[in-house]
């Protein structure tokens, strides 16, 4: 369908409740108060209702909304989805000013930022790392290790202080994640987490914050020292041994790749906490969680949890708006776009789409047993095409371990009637989530009443 152009108030509208709310919360890395505000208005609602009005007010056609000398295009229907994540890197780059802007504030040599002939380099680069495309990643058995060990202690700890809370749980997934990235060297290197937050708070602001040069060279400098005597069981060990075989280590500069992985993994521990408080209120999703992890027969790829981890990403998308610019001009039904154009998918829109999924507020991971949500263009968890995210099945694993471990362990949730019921909220505040540790398997205190969506 042809694209077309916004009115003044309908690019008001769409600032107002689309691109002002997801910018606020942080697109790199989430703003605690704007979240907590997120939650009680319930802002991802508003998003999804502006978009399905302007689609049924338009046709289904691409929204163009110019600000500025910025043209963005807002796509409304899977198959313009498909468009453009099978285009990639071209005509579709996913290299996009206001993404280059802000990841080359701490990865300015990422593979989702380079140019075509250095993605080439660094793609193969990062999935020798990753192990992309395998279910069970290589170093599985030494991963999992590692997850059950700081999931252990991290249940112990809870069960003396009498809760989980956020910033308990994060510690313990970023040691972990330290560990499996770089060795155990970097398992408690908190100094590089905080170097990396801090760059992360400035990429927030994308190309409106001056560059932090010399932090970002301190991290720079970091995560090389630790390229010297990298593990060859770890995920910059195997990127370093890839690029020495190819003999493109100065290009695919394998340390440099390290920024976006514990960026990545930061979502990863976003959606474990979230799809725990889910299960925590839904016991007979809880015990199927546990009985998989618990069964040493099982599948190795836990395929309930690790459907649970996804339709958990699926009702509350980490990444909150998937990018493309235009390489070349473009021709979109009957009108050209000129190159430099900009494209944006809501990811929480098409997710919770209820003109089209009958599951579209309901946590369903049966969805993505049978196919459905899999298959579906407009759900998105981790992209699509040529530049779907290369780290999909290791975040998968490690986070169906995670979520295996601690549905296990004796918590229990207040708020259980919030995530209970199948009309489930559209913004949940993963900092404000916190679990009793007291030994009472499966019980809860009065439950208190949130606005669902």
């Amino acid at each position: 369908m042809t694209p077309v152009d916004l009115s003044a108030a309908e690019r008001l509208r769409v600032l107002r409740d689309v691109l002002g709310p997801l910018v606020a919360q942080g697109a790199i890395v989430r703003r605690p108060a704007v979240m907590a505000w997120a939650e009680r208005r319930q802002s991802d609602r508003r998003l999804i209702g502006t978009l399905a009005d302007l689609r049924h007010r338009h046709g289904g056609a691409p929204l163009v909304v110019r600000l500025g000398p910025r043209s963005i295009v807002l796509v409304s229907r899977p198959d313009d989805v498909a468009r453009l994540l099978q285009g990639t890197p071209t005509p579709f780059s996913a290299s996009t000013r206001e993404k280059s802007a802000a990841l080359g504030q701490f990865v300015p040599h990422g593979v989702l930022i380079s140019s075509a002939a250095a993605r080439e380099v660094r793609r193969p680069v990062n999935e020798a790392a990753l192990d992309t495309g395998r279910a069970v990643h290589g170093d599985a058995e030494l991963i999992t290790k590692v997850v059950d060990r700081e999931a252990e202690q991290l249940l112990s700890d809870a069960r003396e202080r009498g809760s989980l809370d956020w910033p308990a749980f994060t510690d313990a997934f970023q040691r972990c994640v330290r560990e499996i990235t770089l060795g155990p060297a970097a398992r408690d290197d908190v100094a590089l987490t905080s170097m990396l937050t801090a760059l992360r708070r400035a990429a927030n602001w994308s190309y409106l914050h001056p560059r932090r040069r010399r932090l970002r060279q301190e991290l720079d400098a970091r995560l090389h020292l630790y390229a010297r005597g990298a593990p060859p069981r770890t995920l910059l060990g195997r990127a370093i041994a890839r690029a020495e075989e190819d003999g493109t280590t100065t290009v695919a500069d394998p340390a440099g790749q390290v920024g976006h992985w514990l960026f990545a993994f930061d979502a990863a521990g976003i959606t474990v906490f979230r799809a725990l408080a889910v299960l925590l209120s839904r016991p007979e999703d809880r015990d199927r969680v546990r009985a998989e992890g618990e069964d040493p027969s099982s599948d190795t790829t836990l395929p309930f949890t690790r459907a649970c981890v996804l339709e958990t990403v699926r009702l509350w998308p980490t990444t909150l708006v998937v990018l493309r610019e235009s390489t070349e001009p473009t021709a979109w039904g009957g009108r050209e776009l000129p190159a430099g154009t900009g494209f944006a998918v809501a990811s929480a829109f098409f997710h919770r789409d209820r003109e089209r999924l009958d599951f579209a507020d309901a946590f369903t991971p049966g969805a993505w047993l049978d196919g459905r949500a899999a298959d579906d263009w407009g759900i998105v968890p981790f992209s699509g095409g040529p530049a779907v995210c290369a780290g999909r099945d290791l975040v998968l694993l490690v986070a169906s371990r995670w979520l295996t471990r601690l549905a296990a362990g004796d918590l229990s949730f207040d708020r259980s009637v919030y995530l209970a019921r199948q009309a489930l909220p559209v913004t949940v505040d993963h900092y404000g989530l916190r679990f009793r540790a007291d030994g009472a398997r499966g019980e809860s205190s009065q439950p208190e009443e949130v606005a669902a969506g």
